[in-house]
């Protein structure tokens, strides 16, 4: 038997069990929210270990990103370990293809050709998904809740080394133009990971407690982070 939500109630649920009792919506855009962030997290272990680390410029950049393609499995386990709970199996997601992933999207992401493109990437890119972890963190769904809190640690560190390599490349004149051409090049699928600003399921979210926002609002939040970065790059911000 599920239970009703009433439009102006604060929702708390702390248990797989309380979860399954939850009406269908919520239920619903909880498991997508879980499901596609589970998923993006197998996707950015491939991207460092297939995309970048082949780009990587030595040993040291190499090794980099076989520790962040390490960590980004370990947020995959997270996941679906909080899946599991509710009954759900991701291993079809592990036998399967970058390109093969049913909620795969955002292509270009995945096929990143440059050094500069690999920084960007991580510096601006990812804190797309930071953006979104920090609302999980404080969702309704506490299990997730906690299994997040635990992901935007390495995340940090993932934009951290994003940093890195942008800077390095922003001392020459050379650099900034692989950099803002990665930029203008990247900028719209970054753009496309919110989705859409009219979208009815981002809505319920936030009224189910599992979002701070829409998805036009985070949009909107990730631009003013990033635009103070990318200007320090001596780069120009994307009108699109």
């Amino acid at each position: 038997m599920s239970v009703s939500v009433l439009p102006d109630e604060a929702v708390v649920v702390r248990t797989p069990d309380e979860f399954l009792r939850m009406p269908e919506e919520y239920r619903e855009v909880a498991l997508r929210q879980i499901m596609v962030n589970t998923e993006g997290e197998l996707s950015g272990a491939d991207d460092y270990i297939q995309v970048f680390y082949p780009l990587a410029p030595n040993a040291e950049e190499a090794m980099v990103c076989a520790e962040r393609a390490v960590e980004e499995f370990d947020h995959y386990k997270k996941g679906s370990k909080v899946l599991a709970d509710l009954g759900i199996d991701t291993g079809y997601m592990e036998k399967q293809k970058l390109t093969e992933r049913q909620l795969f999207s955002a292509t270009e992401l995945h096929q990143c050709t440059t050094w500069a493109e690999r920084g960007i990437f991580s510096y601006v890119g990812e804190e797309t998904a930071m953006v979104m972890l920090e609302e999980f963190a404080q969702g309704s769904y506490k299990p997730w809740a906690d299994a997040v809190r635990t992901i935007i640690l390495d995340e940090k560190i993932h934009i951290g080394h994003g940093a890195r390599v942008c800077r390095n490349l922003a001392i020459t004149e050379e650099g900034r133009e692989s950099l803002q051409q990665a930029l203008d090049r990247l900028w719209p699928t970054f753009l496309g990971i919110f989705g859409s600003r009219r979208s009815e399921r981002a809505k319920l979210a936030v009224r189910f407690g599992l979002r701070k926002t829409t998805n036009g609002e985070a949009a909107d939040l990730w631009r003013e982070r990033v635009t103070p970065r990318i200007e320090k790059l001596g780069l120009t911000v994307p009108q699109a």
